[in-house]
């Protein structure tokens, strides 16, 4: 009978001694230095982000905080990457919407798992994209630039540097019944470079990295890509103004490898939303057309949810081919 009590008891300890090192992990937690992992190259919206979440991190726990750019591949490389990190907090991910939510639909066969690899933590910010093209091109507006692909079809190129703005594009052509050609580019920056060069006459961009050259007349705004304007560029029309209900909306936020400890999670998701809603935080993201999200991991996991489900049905409704 002792022996019995004995085999029962010890289970029962097993689970009392996990729980207690979880949330010691989470009282000690963080000890050491953290990475984050950003699936991009340096010089677009998601490095900015990160090395922004990075170095308010570092300034709240004293932890040297250190930003690996492992782009490559759409985000993909990157996002694998982290999908097989630790699970202990010490490796977060800048989650950007390609990698997690379009990119299920839009490649055959990925080496990662949006939902059952990555434990959300907190979406940080929402924005609509930037319509803009290079001053030389022949069109001050939507409706004069789809006039001009209609006029030049396979002529105009656009250039992606992802499965989002390549997506978005690809709903814009049909939407407007115009041919253009995509280039794709391994990073914003790079991509900028080759608008501003004339490589290219379009590019769906952050407003992160186009507002900048927008105000330094290099390119010109055509249209934001949310249902409405931009409070930012409240002279910008929304796209959907000439093609009703076109919609393309991008965030970004923070993921950890699943398994990582709930009082982990719950200590990271309750910082990055203080951070969040920072002043100076909120004032810079909304100079740059970027609205501040700061959500709770359930909130953030029923975006991702949710997106994935939408982007299936927009690749199958425009005829977009998963490579």
């Amino acid at each position: 009978m002792k022996r019995a009590a004995c085999l029962f008891l010890i289970p029962c300890l097993s689970c009392a001694t996990s729980i207690a090192g979880a949330a010691d992990a989470g009282a000690n937690y963080p000890n050491r230095p953290i990475r984050i992992i950003d699936s991009f190259v340096p010089g677009g919206p998601s490095d900015i982000l990160s090395r922004l979440i990075g170095q308010k991190l570092t300034e709240s726990w004293g932890q040297p905080v250190i930003v690996e750019n492992r782009g490559s591949a759409g985000g993909i490389v990157g996002t694998e990457i982290a999908s097989k990190a630790a699970p202990d907090g010490y490796t977060l991910a800048l989650a950007a919407q390609a990698p997690l939510t379009i990119n299920p639909s839009v490649y055959l066969k990925l080496p990662y798992d949006p939902q059952r690899d990555f434990q959300p933590v907190s979406q940080i910010s929402s924005a609509a994209y930037l319509m803009v093209i290079h001053p030389s091109v022949a069109a001050k507006s939507v409706p004069e630039l789809i006039a001009l692909a209609k006029a030049k079809p396979g002529q105009l190129n656009y250039a992606s540097t992802g499965a989002n703005n390549l997506l978005a594009m690809e709903q814009f052509n049909y939407m407007a019944g115009v041919k253009t050609v995509n280039v794709a580019y391994k990073g914003t920056g790079q991509a900028v470079q080759a608008l501003l060069s004339g490589e290219v006459q379009v590019f769906i961009i952050s407003p992160l990295v186009g507002l900048p050259q927008v105000n330094a007349g290099k390119l010109r705004a055509i249209g934001v890509t949310g249902l409405k304007r931009s409070p930012t560029l409240p002279d910008v029309p929304a796209v959907a103004e000439t093609l009703p209900g076109f919609e393309s909306i991008v965030w970004h936020g923070i993921v950890v490898p699943s398994r990582t400890p709930k009082p982990i999670v719950a200590k990271l998701s309750q910082e990055l939303m203080r951070i969040a809603r920072l002043p100076e935080v909120k004032e810079r993201l909304n100079s740059q057309g970027l609205d501040v999200v700061g959500s709770t991991p359930e909130e953030f996991s029923a975006v991702i949810k949710s997106e994935i489900a939408m982007f299936a049905k927009l690749v199958k409704q425009i005829g977009f081919k998963p490579q």
